[in-house]
C-alpha cells in the first residue's frame, strides 16, 4: 500500500522534524543538544550486518562519528579524538534482552606528526600510500576486545588510519588517480579498492578485520526541506551530500560470539577523557629509643606528614547510538542526553514508553497509537538486533543498473516492506523463519532507514497477518550520492576536497 501525497508529505514532515530518522547515523546527526557540542563524539550512525567471506562467517560492525565534515578543509583536518574511547558493542544470550554488553570492542587512537616545524599539518608532498612520507599527520589506533563476564582484556592488534581525501594530495581516493577529479564510486571487490583504503583494511588477531578512516556520509534525506518550514520537494536533495565522516568497522567471526545460532544486540557509545584530582597523605613514622645515664629508656617517634594532589584519568560516556531513529525522533526532549550518558539497561524502565505510546504515531495519525509491543520490540532494549543464523545479507553498490557494482540481486533500500528478506534457523520471525533482509534485522549500508521507519509506525505487525502500509518515497530521496562499496568497509569513498558538490 502506497501513501498519498498528502500524507507522505505530512509524515516526513512529523517523523523527520525531531532530527530526520537515523539513530545510527541520525540522518540530521543531532539526536540530542549536549552531544552536538563535540562533534568527534558524536555518533552518527551505528551498523550491523552478516557477511560470509572466504568461508568465514562474521558480523560486520561500523561506528560513524564527526558529523558534516566539509571536505578539503585546512590546515586542520577532521580526525578520531585521542581523548575520546569509541566502542562497539555486542550483547548475546540473556545479556541482549537486558541490554548488556558481552563483548565490548574498544578503539583508541593515538596522534603523531613526522615534523612540527611546518604549517603543512596533514600533506608534506604527494601521499602514495597509507602511512608513506607524504602523509605528516599519521593516525594509529588499537583495538581491545573485552570479555565483560570475565573481565579480561585482549589486544587484537593496531592499525594506520588513510589520509582524508584533499585532492592533489590525495589523488588515488580519486577518479583517473587525478586529484582534480570526484571520487571515486563504491567498487564490487576487493581488488577494486582505492589503495587508501586497501592499504588500511588491517586483519587482526582470531579472524577479525579493522578499518578507521574518512568516509562518504552515506546517509541520504533531504533534511533541509524537512526543517525548512516543512517544503518538501520532488526530487529531494540529499542534505548529507557531499559531506564526509569519520568511520570505524570491524568484522567480528560470529566463533568469537559463540556461534551463529543466536540473535545478537550491538550498539555503539563513545566516552570523553576526564581527570580528577585526588589528595593523597603519606604518614612516615620514624621510632627510636633513647637511654641518658640513670634514667629508664625512652621510646621517641617523629610523624612527618605530606600531601600531593594526582590528576587520574577516567572516561565519562557521552554519546550511545542503537537503532535509526529512536533517540531522535521517539524520545522527549527532556530525557535526550540522559539517553546519550546511560546504558540500553535501562531501557525498558526508563525509554519503553516512548516505543509503545510515541508520540509520532500521534502525529502521523496511526491506526495503533498505544500499546505497540511491535515497536517495543525493535527499540527496547535499543540495540540493533541481529540474527546471525542467516545467510550473508544481500548489499547496496551503486544501483540495480550500475554495470561494475551493481546492488545484489533482491537488494531493497526498503527491506522486507520491498520484498528483500532471509531465513532464519532460530526464529519464526514472519512464518517459516522469514525475517528482514536489512533494518530492523541488523543494519546494511544503504537501508533506506527514513521510509522504513515511517512504514513500521503506520503499520501494525502485532496483527496477523501484519498490517502493513509502505511508506515509500517519503522525502524524495531514496539512494545516496555515491555508490558504496560490497567489500570491506563497505562504506563510500570519502568525497574529494578539491572536486565534490552539495546539492
Amino acid at each position: 500500500m502506497k501513501l498519498n501525497s498528502n500524507l507522505l508529505r505530512i509524515s516526513a514532515a512529523l517523523l523527520l522534524s525531531a532530527a530526520s530518522v537515523h539513530s545510527s547515523r541520525a540522518s540530521s546527526h543531532m539526536d540530542a543538544p549536549l552531544i552536538t557540542l563535540d562533534p568527534a563524539a558524536n555518533t552518527t550512525d551505528v551498523y550491523a550486518f552478516v557477511q560470509v567471506k572466504n568461508g568465514v562467517k562474521s558480523l560486520v560492525t561500523a561506528l560513524g562519528v564527526y558529523p558534516f565534515e566539509e571536505p578539503g578543509i585546512g590546515p586542520n583536518k577532521y580526525n578520531f579524538d585521542d581523548n575520546v574511547l569509541y566502542r562497539i558493542n555486542v550483547a548475546t544470550g540473556a545479556d541482549r534482552t537486558a541490554g548488556r554488553a558481552t563483548f565490548t570492542y574498544e578503539f583508541k587512537f593515538t596522534t603523531t606528526f613526522k615534523n612540527t616545524n611546518t604549517i603543512l599539518q596533514s600533506y608534506l608532498a604527494v601521499i602514495n600510500a597509507t602511512g608513506d612520507a607524504g602523509q605528516n599527520l599519521v593516525q594509529t589506533y588499537t583495538v581491545t576486545k573485552i570479555d565483560n563476564h570475565t573481565g579480561v582484556r585482549t589486544a587484537l592488534g593496531t592499525g594506520t588510519v588513510p589520509p582524508n581525501n584533499q585532492g592533489i594530495a590525495t589523488p588515488l581516493y580519486n577518479q583517473g588517480n587525478n586529484g582534480n577529479n570526484p571520487a571515486k564510486p563504491g567498487v564490487a571487490t576487493a581488488a577494486a579498492l582505492d589503495a587508501y583504503t586497501a592499504g588500511a583494511v588491517t586483519p587482526l588477531s582470531s579472524g577479525y578485520v579493522a578499518f578507521a578512516g574518512q568516509r562518504d556520509d552515506g546517509f541520504y534525506g533531504d533534511i533541509n526541506s524537512i526543517f525548512d518550514l516543512v517544503n518538501v520537494r520532488t526530487p529531494g536533495k540529499d542534505s548529507q551530500g557531499g559531506f564526509n565522516i569519520h568511520l570505524m568497522a570491524l568484522a567480528i567471526p560470529v566463533s568469537e560470539l559463540g556461534g551463529d545460532q543466536q540473535i545478537a544486540g550491538v550498539y555503539a557509545t563513545t566516552s570523553r577523557l576526564t581527570y580528577q584530582v585526588v589528595t593523597t597523605r603519606n604518614t612516615i613514622v620514624t621510632n627510636s629509643i633513647v637511654k641518658r645515664p640513670g634514667q629508664k629508656p625512652k621510646r621517641t617517634s617523629k610523624t612527618v606528614v605530606s600531601t600531593a594532589d594526582q590528576s587520574v584519568p577516567s572516561y565519562v560516556q557521552v554519546g550511545r547510538q542503537g537503532n535509526p531513529l529512536f533517540n531522535e525522533v521517539l524520545v522527549s526532549i527532556v530525557d535526550k542526553d540522559l539517553y546519550s550518558r546511560s546504558s540500553p539497561e535501562v531501557d525498558n524502565t526508563v525509554f519503553r514508553k516512548y516505543a509503545e505510546a510515541p508520540e509520532l504515531a500521534v502525529l502521523l495519525n496511526a491506526n495503533a497509537k498505544t500499546g505497540r509491543t511491535d515497536l517495543s520490540g525493535i527499540f527496547i532494549p535499543d540495540v540493533i538486533k541481529v540474527d546471525l543464523s542467516t545467510g550473508a545479507c544481500r548489499l547496496a553498490g551503486g544501483g540495480a543498473g550500475n554495470p561494475t557494482n551493481p546492488d545484489d540481486a533482491g537488494f531493497s533500500r526498503l527491506g522486507i516492506f520491498g520484498g528483500d528478506t532471509l531465513t532464519s534457523t532460530v526464529q519464526t520471525g514472519f512464518g517459516g523463519g522469514t525475517v528482514p533482509g536489512g533494518w530492523p534485522n541488523g543494519r546494511r549500508f544503504g537501508d533506506d532507514v527514513v521510509d522504513i521507519a515511517i512504514s513500521a509506525v503506520l503499520s501494525d505487525l502485532r496483527t496477523s497477518p501484519p498490517t502493513i502500509v509502505v511508506a515509500d518515497g517519503i522525502d524524495g530521496v531514496s539512494a545516496n550520492d555515491v555508490a558504496y562499496n560490497k567489500v570491506f568497509p563497505y562504506e563510500s569513498t570519502p568525497q574529494n576536497g578539491r572536486n565534490h558538490v552539495h546539492p
